[in-house]
């Protein structure tokens, strides 16, 4: 999946999550930069990106991620993974 097809359809999960269509994600992004992002937000974006991509995490994987951009990068490697 191209870099921007993966970050589109993450922006998109993002606004469903925040119930907000003008949110745009950044890879520098993190729960202090959104308002709502909480416990809760952060597990909705976890089955979120695990339903929109057909793929699945690691709790350790889980706790890694730092901001939007290492996300990213975990479902990008969660999907070439599936696809090889």
């Amino acid at each position: 999946m191209e870099d921007q097809a993966l970050n589109a359809k993450l922006e998109r999960i993002f606004q469903a999550v925040f119930d907000r269509t003008d949110l745009t994600i950044k890879d520098d992004m993190t729960a202090a930069d959104v308002e709502g992002w909480d416990s809760l937000a952060q597990i909705n974006l976890i089955v979120g990106a695990e339903n929109a991509f057909s793929i699945r995490f690691q709790t350790s994987e889980i706790r890694s991620i730092k901001d939007v951009g290492e996300f990213k990068r975990l479902i990008a490697s969660k999907i070439s993974t599936v696809r090889s």
